[in-house]
């Protein structure tokens, strides 16, 4: 499974939920690792032999091709959602937002 923006609050809740429920799955968290990322949030995790932490963004298609490659399923948890921020930085909230979508899609 590709979790997207795992290393953000709600993204590295669901890591852990699903590590911890399906002990068969295995997790690759791509994650670029903004002001809303932390990895801090998946140091109980970050030994698992199931989890993989990858640092990119998923406008880069190649990396999401080649991730896409090794899993059958996506949750997407990467978006920029801070309001203030989208005012003063509008094109990094399409980039991710939409072309970011795009590319998973």
């Amino acid at each position: 499974m590709l979790i997207t923006g795992g290393a953000g609050f709600i993204g590295s809740h669901f890591v852990r939920y699903v590590l911890n429920t399906y002990r068969d799955y295995r997790v690759i968290n791509l994650d670029k690792l903004t002001y809303a990322g932390n990895l801090d949030n998946l140091l109980d995790v970050m030994d698992s032999p199931r989890y993989e932490f990858v640092r990119g963004d998923i406008c880069d298609a190649g990396l999401v091709n080649d991730l896409m490659q090794r899993v059958d399923l996506v949750v997407n948890f990467a978006a920029e959602s801070h309001v203030d921020r989208s005012i003063m930085g509008a094109e990094e909230f399409m980039k991710s937002n939409a072309l970011g979508v795009y590319t998973l899609l």
